[in-house]
This record gives structure tokens, C-alpha cells and sequence, in this order.
């Protein structure tokens, strides 16, 4: 949507025209601290756009949730759903309770369906540290962790969620590997890794993770990956095994780039990555598709601090970092971009200083006061 906004010049008296992009997010607030991270979260992006002449944001609420499932029976209604459909981007908090449960036991788990709803492979979870950080690694002088690493998100182990069979003497879940879903994935990882080596972040390295050694469908999967690494010859293409790299990820993780692998396997690193930047409350993440993207945390909804102020919103906040990049990128918006690493880095300057942070990072701030020092940075 573009909204026109005249503008008269004083010295010229004469009025100038632009046009300014207008962006609907579709808001899912969460369970737990869900609602507490989301809050600083879009204050930050509100004041953004209004400080900017090129965009703006409205946000719809949409109810989902464990919370809402407790109330209704419905943890996904048909109207968030269409909202989120016809939504720019998909914004959503922590989402879960560990006491509110299917029928079959399985926990609350909308942001799953959404991805299913709207074919969202890529699920994209960025590392990044460096020395002094919160990291629990000892990084080199020199040497700094930034890799991504793309989590196919609607296949894999998790292609049988809800309909894995059990009886009384044993249970079976069914791994799904297709290749067009592959295929789409890999164009993306090698994508992110040219954009990468383009901007100077990394080598153009992408690294296929699986288990191809022991399991057909992941030798399957490689192949996949192969055909696709030989249509880009001026960017590097190497295999590791999904234990291997476990291993590699705490001994040498400045030497990855991307990294690209099946779903189960994706969930697992995705936290060794986040335990690498010092915890789940510094990792955030996206989930995109061909059409849509959503944008969240990658930890859980945390109930046992909900409505204390202790939640740390910081992985809500580069999740929305990261939306806005997705967005100046789709729609060509230079200044959403440049307001996106803007963002990540007003959070970069305040944790280097541990009087800013939450209890998790060893720090006396609330939630709340969190978001307030990144907008101080953001304004200074």
C-alpha cells in the first residue's frame, strides 16, 4: 500500500511529492512472557516508522496460543489465520505452556501450523559473537561467530506431528524429504550466502548438514544440495555430518557461513547456536516462505517468570530487526533496511554494558527497561 505525503519546501514554496509504503504486521502476542517481549517491541518499531518518511507500520492483533486454547478449544482461529494471510509480515512472541496440551499429549504449538499454512521452509536462525560477549566460548583475538543456519521448516521429522502412530508396544514418526520443498531451500541458502559474501559477512560458503551416511533420505537430501551447489561455481559447497557439526559449532564456529539442514536436526542446533551467543533470550528467528515470513524468538514462552518483568525481549527485538530487513528487501525499501541493522545495532551497544540487562545476562534491568536503552541508543 503506498499512502502519499505532500510535503511544502519553505525556501521554494513549492509542494514536493512522496510516496511513502505502508506495511500491515499481523500481531500474535504469545503465552508466558510473550505479551512483556512484544510490548518494547513494537514501541520500537512505531517510533521507527514514524521517525521515517518512507514507511509505515499498522499492527492487527491475532489471537492464538496455549492461553487461548485453554479458553476456547482453538489454538489457531480462522480469523488470525486470514489475517496473517493477508498480513505483510507475521510477527509472533513466544508461543506454549507446558500444562496446556493436545489430546495426544503434544504441547500448543501455532507458530508450527502457521508454518505449514503458508509453505514456510526456510527457517532462518542467525549466530552472531564476538570477543567479550556473552558467549560462553573462548573466541580468538580476530575471530568473531557470525554464521546463519536455514532449518527446512515444514518437513523433516516434523512432517508427522499429530498423526505419528503409537501402540501399546511401540511408536513410529515418519521423516519426509520432497524435492521441491529441497529444492526451494537450497536456492535460498545459496541466495543468503552470495548476499552475504556480496556485503562482505561471509565467504559464499553454504554447508549441507545431514546424516547421509547412515540414512537414504538423507542421501536423498545431499543430492539435492549438489545439483543445486553446481549451478553457483563461484561460491563454495561442502558437506558435514549433523554430529560432526554438534562438535565443530563449539570448536571452530567462526569457520561456518551458511549452513542448511532438515528440520529435527535445524531445532537441535538452532540452540546450540543460541547457547553459543550466551542463551535463548539473545537468538531470534524467521521462518520465510516464497510469500510470507514470520518473525519470532527462539524460546519458549517461559511461564515461571510471566508478569515479573524479568523476561529478557532482546530475541523478540532482532526478530524484529530482522522482519524489517525482509521487508526493505521484498519491497525495495532502503530506509527499512538501514533501520533493521540500525536496530541490531542500538542492541549490539547496550550489551556491552551489563547495568542495561536482564537477570539471564546478570544484569538488574526489567523488560521494559530494556527496550527503553535500545530506543535511547536508536535516538541519541
Amino acid at each position: 500500500m503506498y499512502t502519499l505525503i505532500l510535503i511544502r519546501s519553505i525556501d521554494k514554496q513549492e509542494l514536493e511529492v512522496t510516496m511513502t509504503q505502508s506495511f500491515e504486521i499481523a500481531v500474535f502476542e504469545g503465552d508466558g512472557i510473550g505479551p512483556e517481549i512484544m510490548a518494547p517491541t513494537i514501541d520500537i518499531l512505531e517510533k521507527l516508522a514514524f521517525a521515517s518518511s518512507d514507511y509505515r507500520l499498522s499492527f492487527v492483533a491475532c489471537a492464538a496460543g496455549a492461553a487461548h486454547y485453554r479458553k476456547t478449544g482453538d489454538s489457531l482461529p480462522k480469523a488470525s489465520l486470514d489475517t496473517a494471510a493477508k498480513a505483510d509480515a507475521i510477527l509472533l512472541s513466544a508461543m506454549g505452556l507446558p500444562d496446556v496440551r493436545y489430546d495426544d499429549g503434544t504441547e500448543i504449538s501455532p507458530q508450527i501450523d502457521l508454518r505449514k499454512a503458508f509453505n514456510l521452509f526456510a527457517g532462518v536462525r542467525p549466530v552472531r559473537a564476538r570477543p567479550g560477549d556473552h558467549t560462553p566460548l573462548k573466541i580468538p583475538q580476530g575471530r568473531i561467530i557470525d554464521f546463519v543456519l536455514i532449518r527446512e521448516s515444514t518437513e523433516g521429522l516434523f512432517h508427522s506431528q499429530g498423526v505419528g502412530e503409537v501402540t501399546a508396544h511401540e511408536a513410529r514418526e515418519t521423516l519426509l524429504i520432497t524435492r521441491d520443498v529441497s529444492e526451494k531451500l537450497f536456492r535460498f541458502a545459496f541466495q543468503l550466502a552470495r548476499e552475504r559474501k556480496d556485503t562482505g559477512r561471509g565467504p559464499g560458503r553454504v554447508t549441507c548438514v545431514d546424516k547421509a551416511n547412515v540414512f537414504r533420505a538423507f542421501a536423498f537430501f545431499r543430492s539435492l544440495f549438489d545439483a543445486e551447489a553446481a549451478k553457483h561455481p563461484d561460491l563454495i559447497a561442502d558437506h558435514a555430518y549433523v554430529d560432526a557439526t554438534a562438535l565443530w559449532m563449539v570448536q571452530k564456529p567462526w569457520d561456518f557461513d551458511v549452513l542448511v539442514t532438515e528440520n529435527m536436526f535445524g531445532d537441535i542446533l538452532s540452540d546450540l547456536g543460541a547457547g553459543l551467543m550466551g542463551g535463548l533470550g539473545l537468538a531470534p528467528s524467521a521462518d520465510i516462505g516464497l510469500e510470507q515470513a514470520v518473525f519470532q524468538p527462539c524460546h519458549g514462552s517461559a511461564p515461571d517468570i510471566a508478569g515479573q518483568g524479568k523476561a529478557n525481549p532482546i530475541a523478540m527485538i532482532l526478530s524484529a530487526a530482522m522482519m524489517l530487513e525482509w521487508l526493505g528487501l521484498k519491497h525495495d525499501v532502503p530506509a527499512m533496511i538501514a533501520d533493521g541493522q540500525h536496530l541490531r545495532d542500538a542492541v549490539d551497544a547496550i550489551l556491552g554494558d551489563t547495568s542495561l540487562l536482564t537477570p539471564d545476562l546478570g544484569g538488574p534491568n526489567d523488560t521494559a527497561g530494556v527496550g527503553r536503552a535500545v530506543l535511547k541508543v536508536l535516538t541519541a
